[in-house]
């Protein structure tokens, strides 16, 4: 594991968001998202063991068993945590040690590999016990079916809790960030001022994993397509503008635009692009290959144009 500039999010493969067995196409959708992702020097893969039931996982061993050697020259990284509606029961967090072994040995299983470099958990669980939870990561560990490990969706005293009871760092936090979901960056500027309150994003997160050699990784980083064509309200249309205009005055594409304003954060903010159409994923090509070309006025002026509103 280094220093992964893009991770490819593979939610939106093997086809339904039900338990529908997947098919011939949806592999072939995946083997055709994973090439471009490839050819766009993306190296780095994020999935969980809840994306379509499990078929996303499954369709990414068929791309795997497929292609010999693969598996040796990519990051991949799962998460377990969350456990779906059954039936009457409603959705529920799951973070006791036996569910985290038994859901990563099913992991590794649809993956059809030995191991996978990165487990995160994917939320918190409230009844988790972090003793418990460090007594399953350090056998993964120790079984060598789990190299490194991190959190998703995680305040800072929820990783120091569990940290404090692993001899390993945890190495990354995966949480919702773009230039559309801006609280993480909001929460830092509103101190002491009246809008404080209205930004529920937890303070000191980011601090903490920057002090701790935490990697941030943004999922939602394209925004849901907010700035590149499906823009809503006036501040997202003089947003997508000044997108298009600075792509435009730098030979890239939208998308990459996007991605460099949260790459450019001192924070190392990893983004995770999680489209499944290939000329999306390769849009984003320039922000893993190169450093964020953005300057320091560019980025702001991309946050108060979307922030729809001067600093205070």
């Amino acid at each position: 594991m280094g220093e992964e500039r893009v991770f490819y999010g593979c939610m939106g493969l093997g086809g339904s968001w039900d338990t529908t067995p997947y098919g011939a196409a949806d592999v072939a959708a995946a083997e055709a998202a994973v090439e471009a992702a490839l050819d766009s020097g993306i190296t780095a893969f994020d999935h969980a063991d809840i994306y379509r039931h499990g078929k996303s996982e499954a369709v990414f061993g068929e791309v795997l068993a497929r292609a010999p050697g693969l598996r040796e020259r990519i990051v991949l990284q799962t998460k377990c945590g969350i456990r779906l509606p059954d039936g009457e029961r409603p959705g529920l967090y799951d973070l006791r040690g036996e569910t985290i072994l038994r859901q990563v040995v099913a992991s590794l299983e649809r993956l059809r590999t030995d191991y996978v470099d990165l487990l995160l958990l994917h939320r918190p669980d409230p009844l988790a016990d972090p003793e418990d939870i460090a007594r399953a990561l350090t056998s993964l560990h120790r079984q060598k079916l789990v190299r490194g490990f991190g959190t998703s969706n995680m305040n800072a005293h929820q990783i120091a809790s569990l940290q404090a009871h692993l001899a390993f760092p945890l190495v990354a936090n995966q949480l919702e960030m773009s230039l559309h979901k801006r609280d993480w960056v909001e929460a830092g500027v509103l101190v002491n001022t009246p809008q404080a309150a209205s930004v529920g994003f937890p303070a000191g997160t980011l601090e903490h994993c920057r002090a701790n050699g935490i990697r941030l990784q943004a999922w939602g980083a394209l925004a849901q397509g907010r700035f590149t064509g499906r823009e809503e309200t006036p501040a997202e249309r003089a947003t997508a503008r000044l997108v298009a205009a600075l792509a435009a005055s730098k030979d890239t594409t939208p998308e990459t635009i996007l991605l460099w304003w949260l790459q450019k954060h001192p924070a190392r903010i990893a983004p995770v692009v999680g489209s499944a159409r290939p000329e999306r994923i390769r849009a984003c090509a320039d922000a893993a290959r190169t450093e964020p070309g953005l300057s320091h006025e560019e980025w702001y002026d991309l946050w108060v144009t979307a922030r729809g509103a001067a600093l205070p």
